[in-house]
């Protein structure tokens, strides 16, 4: 049964946000729809056989009606909220799902280091597919780094070398791993972090899989700098700012070409709720 955070559990987990630059929220989704996560990896990587599975990114949620049900769901909406407002879009969202034995690493690094975001207000809630710890390459964060300035991508080393999931990171030096703390989560539990905060997490070399979604939820004032249309802007909750970020519709869904979950039957009937009230926007601040 899925838990709800008491005011009390909430202020705790909002303190430690504040002061580590994390948080974790147990049994926030329920074993049904981790399962259904599950099948939508297997399935993704049925589709897409040359990718990795710590490389299922966000440019292949644009048509997929699953992905945006799994982000768009209001226990994961309801946390996101209280850390960036009730107006919520998606900025990107992406599998990394560390395989037994051979899984990659993620080198020492700060999200928004990445990221084209103006002002770099976003939020990462970070999913558990599978039970995530020590073993099997959990994430590990260096608590109140959230604080330290935002390093460029020039200012990291690379590493293309096969068996890191970036590509690149921060130079090992500068890290005090003595600090480091592991997140150790269940399957359905959620952390949350900052942009800034510096995290990795190790090579899974363990006999289970390690399967995790990041999702980088955004208040619909920041902006996404791109000249195009970006493939996984979605509007989740609230309503849009005019002239800050184009959106794409919810896809709905089609039997034959999308992976079949519980609620297909409603879902393209919330599809055309949703779509018709952002066009309705659209028309309205023309």
């Amino acid at each position: 049964m899925t838990e709800r955070l008491d005011i009390q559990g909430m202020r705790q987990a909002m303190a430690n946000y504040n002061s580590e630059g994390y948080a974790v929220f147990r049994k926030v989704l329920a074993p049904e729809l981790i399962q259904e996560a599950r099948n939508h990896i297997e399935w993704l990587l049925q589709k897409n056989p040359a990718t990795r599975p710590e490389q299922l990114h966000h440019f292949l949620m644009q048509d997929d009606p699953f992905w945006v049900r799994l982000v768009s769901d209001d226990r994961l909406l309801d946390i996101a909220e209280k850390f960036i407002g009730s107006d919520i879009a998606l900025f990107a969202s992406h599998y990394i799902a560390k395989p037994p034995l051979e899984g990659q690493a993620v080198l020492w690094h700060q999200d928004g280091t990445y990221w084209p975001l103006e002002p770099m207000e976003v939020v990462t809630l970070w999913l558990a597919i599978d039970d995530s710890n020590c073993e099997n390459g959990c994430m590990r964060v260096i608590p109140a780094t959230h604080t330290t300035r935002l390093l460029s991508e020039n200012e990291l080393q690379q590493r293309n070398d096969g068996k890191n999931v970036l590509g690149s990171g921060i130079d090992s030096a500068q890290i005090d791993e003595s600090k480091a703390v592991d997140i150790i989560l269940r399957a359905g539990d959620v952390s949350v972090h900052h942009p800034n905060l510096i995290h990795g997490s190790h090579a899974n070399t363990s006999s289970r899989w390690r399967r995790g979604l990041t999702i980088r939820y955004i208040p619909v004032t920041t902006r996404i700098v791109t000249e195009d249309l970006h493939p996984s802007a979605f509007i989740l909750r609230g309503q849009a700012v005019a002239n800050i970020n184009q959106y794409n519709p919810w896809p709905k869904y089609v039997e034959g070409k999308h992976m079949r979950f519980s609620g297909t039957e409603r879902w393209n009937i919330r599809c055309d709720h949703v779509n018709a009230a952002n066009m309705s926007f659209i028309t309205a601040c023309k």
